[in-house]
């Protein structure tokens, strides 16, 4: 079904957005697909599925790649409206784990249960630094995401991104916040790794008072390709904060070339749950 609504989004924002410089009203029409999205645990009780998407929804979210601590938060969005959600496996099932995780090794069989019980588009969001990407936990999430053919929403500094690059050259990676590393560091790694994309949530410095900084505009349209948004909902609060969050999203947006907009608005969140459509 997602599939037929998926093309007609392509038809209409074709002839609704043409290239060039987009104007405000177009801008505010845009469809926004979001990859960074949580429902954990600890926002079950304030905030139902059904109204968790109905938030995203009313802000202009048309899509949301979801991963939740646990796993059921992502099942529940998904149940309430699997052509909005695209499932991502986190391996933590409750909060605090962050730097442990990857030591953790009853973390795999919990991982192997959920990815034979369900269906994922990715592993992650998942946080790492630097040599942790080669801890036997790391290794088996990495063998598993080659096994399933799935992408890695990684949240870790540059050096980590190489290391799991050594182990699987093919792997397709969504870096988590572009690693919270400076535009031309982000620029050179994603020269060298073809499949390397970036989500830009919390990423606040790129624009200032309407004005993208100039390295990032260049970065932005050079890899126009492989840029998407994210809220990123860690925590309960953060759900009341999505209107403002959308808002500076399409200030982004604005400042960008026509193209460049449709692109990491929607089209590269399509390109990059392609095999995962393809799946259902």
């Amino acid at each position: 079904m997602y599939k037929h609504i998926r093309h007609m989004y392509f038809i209409i924002c074709f002839f609704l957005f043409p290239a060039g410089v987009l104007q405000a009203k177009d801008i505010n029409s845009l469809p926004i697909f979001d990859a960074h999205i949580h429902y954990s645990h600890d926002v079950w009780d304030a905030i139902s599925a059904k109204d968790a998407i109905r938030r995203l929804k009313s802000a202009g979210v048309k899509r949301a790649m979801v991963s939740s601590s646990s796993d059921d938060g992502t099942q529940m969005l998904y149940q309430a409206d699997p052509d909005f959600v695209v499932p991502v496996l986190r391996p933590y099932r409750k909060r605090g784990t962050l730097d442990s995780w990857m030591y953790d090794e009853t973390i795999i069989p919990y991982i192997k249960e959920r990815l034979e019980k369900y269906r994922y588009a990715g592993i992650g969001e998942f946080h790492i630094n630097g040599e942790q990407a080669y801890t036997p936990v790391m290794k088996e999430i990495i063998r598993l995401a080659k096994k399933y053919n799935l992408l890695l929403h990684v949240h870790s500094d540059a050096q980590a991104i190489k290391f799991i690059y050594k182990q699987y050259p093919e792997a397709r990676i969504l870096w988590a916040h572009a690693g919270f590393e400076y535009g031309v560091i982000v620029g050179k790694m994603m020269d060298e790794y073809k499949n390397l994309w970036a989500d830009l949530s919390f990423r606040g410095e790129i624009i200032v008072e309407g004005r993208l900084m100039k390295a990032w505009r260049i970065l932005l349209e050079r890899h126009a390709d492989r840029f998407l948004f994210g809220i990123d909902t860690y925590e309960p609060q953060r759900w009341l904060q999505i209107k403002n969050v959308m808002q500076w999203q399409r200030e982004i947006l604005a400042a960008l070339p026509a193209n460049v907009a449709r692109k990491i608005a929607f089209e590269n969140g399509e390109r990059l749950t392609q095999l995962y459509d393809k799946k259902n």
